[in-house]
């Protein structure tokens, strides 16, 4: 049984504004030294897929600088390959349409499966489990799916079934259900039905959930595979800290086991040396990686690789990303820090109780959490409130008397 494996890594990631500012979602960086899409592409390995298209789009050359060949995730193997396919004349305009884009590809390769994927959610998974399940039900189509909140139906395809998982009912981020039966956004495909449904829809931006799967409810053997495990999409800053503090909660309480020696995360590390702790230093229940230095306070953070903490700093509460340096005096709480960036002494980020939600955005900032753009550097003595968005772009040096209030946004 042939399986291609189709990795839809060209979203956006808006809600990651900053974050996402210079690069795609899947290539964020994640748990300290990884990238959210090392999950699917681990989980590819893992069940011994190794035929994988990455369907890239926006902002690409991170993350095709970060996969390469795909050796870290033994696709550079004589029987295995990792192909990175980007549209030639025009963007993809629906998860679909960046398939119908890539129809000769899959021509080519003439699986007997499709495995339709995310690049962007947390997981470990065996899909062969869902591929067995997909067989034994004679399915022309399974949908991967998880039990969430009701509340968070919004952002997700939301589906009923029978008492046989045959799906019976699929709404495509409704406002208000009751459903609780969420789309992974992971889908196995009988090649040939991909195929026509695909070749004989003439919608612009066709995409699975808006279109695709709901034609074939009631018409054809669409089936749900129902995943146990932890999930998360980690499309908003309160998501993504959430979940990256998760990692660092005691062994009987953490969801996702990231030191299983059964089902490892691959990823491109950088060289860099062993962390180094300074005789002053104190740490407390946080994640450290490779090259990084502490000789401050860090508490219930995770610091990327050659993060630097000086004496007398204090972090808490934190994602602070790859080569940031926070100096002496320097006090950083409930903060996301893109990669290259100083907060020089003394400077305050995430400071006070005013937690007025981000005036521009408030749905994206609201609980508290400040974020600081790519190399920029905070100068000393800079009081920077909660809830605020500090592009890249952004001239910290013209800020009047050095503070930047709750709620803030500068570009």
């Amino acid at each position: 049984m042939k399986v291609l494996a189709l990795i839809l890594a060209g979203g956006r990631g808006s809600r990651l504004d900053i974050l996402s500012e210079n690069r795609v979602k899947p290539a964020v960086p994640f748990a300290g030294k990884y990238r959210i899409i090392d999950f699917t592409l681990s989980n590819c390995t893992n069940s011994h897929i190794y035929d994988i298209a990455i369907l890239t789009q926006y902002l690409p050359f991170s993350l095709n600088d970060h996969i390469g060949s795909g050796k870290p995730w033994d696709l550079d193997r004589r029987d295995s390959k990792v192909t990175l396919l980007q549209p030639h004349n025009e963007w993809y305009k629906g998860t679909a349409d960046a398939v119908r884009k890539n129809l000769h590809y899959i021509n080519q390769v003439n699986p007997d499966l499709v495995l339709v994927l995310s690049g962007d959610h947390i997981y470990k998974m065996d899909y062969r489990k869902m591929i067995r399940q997909h067989l034994e039900t004679q399915a022309e189509l399974t949908v991967g799916c998880n039990v969430i909140e009701p509340k968070e139906a919004y952002r997700f395809g939301m589906l009923a079934t029978d008492a046989e998982l045959r799906v019976t009912e699929f709404v495509e981020k409704p406002k208000k259900t009751d459903l609780t039966l969420a789309s992974m956004g992971i889908y196995v495909f009988n090649k040939d039905k991909l195929m026509s449904m695909i070749e004989n829809n003439s919608i612009d931006d066709l995409d699975f959930g808006k279109h695709i799967i709901p034609s074939m409810i009631g018409k054809d053997p669409v089936f749900a595979y129902k995943f146990y495990g932890y999930w998360k999409d980690v499309g908003t800053y309160d998501s993504y800290l959430e979940t990256s503090l998760q990692l660092i909660e005691t062994v009987d309480k953490i969801q996702l086991d990231m030191y299983d020696k059964d089902w490892k995360i691959y990823t491109r590390s950088e060289e860099k040396p062993a962390v180094k702790v300074g005789s002053k230093a104190s740490i407390k229940q946080s994640l450290l990686s490779n090259g990084s230095i502490v000789a401050g306070k860090v508490e219930r953070c995770v610091l990327s690789p050659g993060v630097i903490i000086h004496p007398l700093a204090t972090v808490t509460n934190s994602i602070i990303l790859n080569d940031v340096v926070i100096k002496a005096g320097a006090i950083v709480d409930h903060c996301i820090i893109d990669k290259h960036s100083t907060i020089e002494e003394n400077a305050m980020v995430g400071f006070g109780e005013d937690y007025t939600p981000n005036v521009e955005r408030p749905e994206l900032l609201s609980e508290g959490i400040t974020v600081i753009g790519k190399g920029l550097t905070v100068p000393k003595n800079m009081v920077i409130g909660r809830n605020c968005r500090i592009f890249r772009s952004s001239n910290l040096k013209a800020v009047k008397d050095n503070i930047i209030y709750s709620g803030t946004t500068l570009k």
